[in-house]
């Protein structure tokens, strides 16, 4: 949102933290990756140039920068509400980080999550009904980042906020009829609503809804929940976008499925299909700009087995 000739700058000024990405979202889950391998694997060759990047980007001066621009005429709806919950999502990480450093970068960039975070609370209480689209605007994808973030940070409030709207906008789901996949979505509707009723939802409470939202799942139906999507055309950034579909499955499926005893026909039928899910999309991660600058955090999520 350009108010007059003052607001003409370039990326690095506008965002002096998240700049030199296609867009800025996917510079914030670019660090969170970043900052989730350094902790997860603290012996990893890049591991100095990572506390490096990041002790030069986290600072207080450059949280100030973030915060000026979002606080400028226009930007209410700035990055919501995918980026709101990916920034969530990468302070929940720092919050993680047990190493002096990490308790340095939490603390620098806790500002701009508290900013975040009040701008969920004021927005979702408007929200009469959810965003069910498989891209940026989906609803369930930015309540399941942000009640991850809620319990890394201890804010019992917000992760209720988050839960309360969950049960609001998907509790009474049954039998869900799913569309997908469409031509560029990164989420699966379907699945990405079932992971975040397992993340508020107690195991009995979560058992009786899946099968109430999804009865034939067992027998591996809606079978297009189960077979990966096709991508004729990687250097198409939208084309490009059921690449994240496949692996943000693989990642919904394994969340889905914990905890699910290994004789439950569903379990195997979801172990398969992220199996197939990745065979194929791990080798597309890098190769193609289009998809390379987001679809590493993607990877991520869906090969990490820490469920933290």
């Amino acid at each position: 949102m350009l108010n007059g000739p003052e607001d003409v700058k370039g990326p690095r000024a506008l965002h002096p933290i998240f700049f030199g990405s296609f867009d800025w979202h996917s510079c914030v889950h670019g660090h969170w990756l970043l900052a989730r391998l350094y902790r997860r694997f603290p012996y990893l060759s890049e591991a100095v140039e990572i506390r490096a990047l990041l002790d030069e980007r986290f600072t207080a001066d450059n949280v100030t920068g973030e915060l000026a621009y979002l606080r400028s005429p226009g930007t209410r709806g700035f990055e919501r509400p995918y980026g709101w919950a990916w920034a969530l999502m990468l302070q929940g990480e720092l919050e993680r980080q047990t190493g002096e450093e990490g308790r340095r970068w939490a603390s620098s960039l806790r500002p701009l999550a508290d900013e975040f975070a009040r701008r969920f609370e004021s927005f979702l209480p408007l929200c009469t009904y959810p965003v069910r689209a498989g891209v940026h605007s989906n609803t369930a994808f930015a309540l399941l980042l942000s009640r991850a973030y809620a319990d890394a940070a201890g804010k019992a409030d917000f992760a209720a906020l988050c839960a309360e709207t969950a049960r609001r906008w998907y509790g009474h789901d049954t039998n869900y009829r799913s569309l997908e996949p469409s031509q560029d979505e990164f989420l699966s509707p379907t699945l990405i609503e079932a992971a975040l009723m397992r993340a508020v939802l107690s195991a009995e409470e979560f058992n009786a809804w899946f099968r109430a939202f999804l009865p034939d799942a067992a027998n591996g139906a809606p079978a297009a929940l189960f077979a990966p999507a096709t991508v004729s055309d990687r250097s198409d950034g939208k084309i490009a976008h059921l690449e994240g579909l496949n692996l943000s499955r693989a990642w919904c499926w394994k969340t889905i499925v914990a905890g699910t005893p290994a004789a439950d026909p569903l379990r195997l039928r979801a172990e398969q299909s992220i199996a197939a899910h990745l065979s194929g999309a791990l080798e597309k991660v890098a190769g193609d700009y289009m998809g390379e600058h987001w679809l590493a955090s993607f990877a991520l999520l869906a090969l990490d087995t820490d469920p933290a």
